[in-house]
Order: C-alpha cells, then sequence, then structure tokens
C-alpha cells in the first residue's frame, strides 16, 4: 500500500491561488513593489503615480529604456486596481440583485397577506350577525337529555379549619349534603 504523500496537497494548491483571489481591500492594501530604482511602498494608486513620475523623470532626462519600464511597472499597478473595482462592482452589482429580489418578495408576501385579509374580512361580513339562539329547557330539540341536565348540582360549602385544635392542619370534615339520601 502506499503511503501519503503530505507534500502532494500543497503541490497542487500552488497553482489554485491565482483563480481564489480575495480582493477584499485590494485598493487600500499596501504593496512593496521592487522597481529598477529601488522599492516602492504604498497602495496600488500611490505605486502607479510614483512610477508615473519616475517615468516622466527618466524621459525627461533622455533615457528612454527606464521610462518604458517604469511606466510597465505603473501599468501593472494600474492592472491590478482595475480588476479589484471589477470584483467591487460585481458585488455590489450582486447585492443590489439580491437587496431588489428580496424586497420584491416582501412586497408580494404583503400583497398576499392583505388579499388574506380583505378575504377573511369578507367571509365574516357574509356571516349573519346574529348567532342562533340555543333552545332552552322547556323547548324542544333534537338533542337528547341526559340525568345530569336535570338533577340539580349539589353545593359544596368550604371545609373550616380549626386554629384552636392542636395541629392547625386538621381540617373538619366536608358538610356536603349527601346526594343519594336526598334522591331515596
Amino acid at each position: 500500500m502506499r503511503q501519503p504523500n503530505k507534500n502532494r496537497s500543497r503541490k497542487n494548491n500552488r497553482g489554485n491561488n491565482n483563480n481564489n483571489k480575495n480582493v477584499g481591500n485590494m485598493t487600500n492594501r499596501v504593496f512593496d513593489s521592487s522597481g529598477p530604482e529601488g522599492k516602492v511602498r504604498g497602495t496600488p494608486a500611490q505605486i502607479v503615480e510614483k512610477y508615473q513620475t519616475l517615468a516622466r523623470d527618466a524621459q525627461l532626462s533622455g533615457d528612454r529604456v527606464n521610462a518604458e519600464n517604469f511606466l510597465q511597472h505603473s501599468e501593472h499597478y494600474a492592472r491590478l486596481m482595475a480588476e479589484a473595482q471589477r470584483q467591487i462592482d460585481a458585488q455590489n452589482a450582486k447585492r443590489e440583485a439580491e437587496q431588489a429580489e428580496r424586497q420584491q418578495r416582501e412586497a408580494e408576501q404583503a400583497e398576499r397577506a392583505a388579499a388574506e385579509q380583505a378575504e377573511r374580512q369578507k367571509r365574516e361580513a357574509d356571516q349573519p350577525e346574529s348567532e342562533p339562539e340555543a333552545p332552552t329547557k322547556g323547548e324542544d330539540s333534537n338533542l337528547v337529555n341526559t340525568p345530569e341536565e336535570d338533577a340539580p348540582k349539589p353545593r359544596r360549602t368550604r371545609s373550616r379549619r380549626s386554629n384552636r385544635s392542636g395541629g392547625g392542619d386538621e381540617a373538619q370534615p366536608d358538610s356536603t349534603p349527601d346526594t343519594t339520601a336526598a334522591e331515596a
């Protein structure tokens, strides 16, 4: 069986870094550029300006080769800025499209809710306002009378607790009337 190679995954990922660049804050990021006149440090806009100044100075001194070299360095950083700006614009467009879609969904939901509310109000208006009264005991109804409805319900009296007796927790027996004796 073959041993896993830890370095293989590192080698495979080296070439993919260019495809997954996170522009993030590319316009404000500080770069170190190693140009023909030494290091130039700053944001892409500052580096572009510096190289264009160096190119102008080289051209005024009659050094066309250095002037072209500085312009190429300037163009490189200008392209970085343009790519960063394109990605920022694409992100903003995507965000605006999502926001417009979200607002459209919310408007549709509000319309549905309003339509449902109007439908509910219409149904409530169509229903008769007065409920039919329930038949009283004397009236004829299709319901069967049960013995529980006819018999009067016995009243229960509360038991009183005596504080004079020693415990205080003992309750006196219930003084509810015996319903079986009253029926016989």
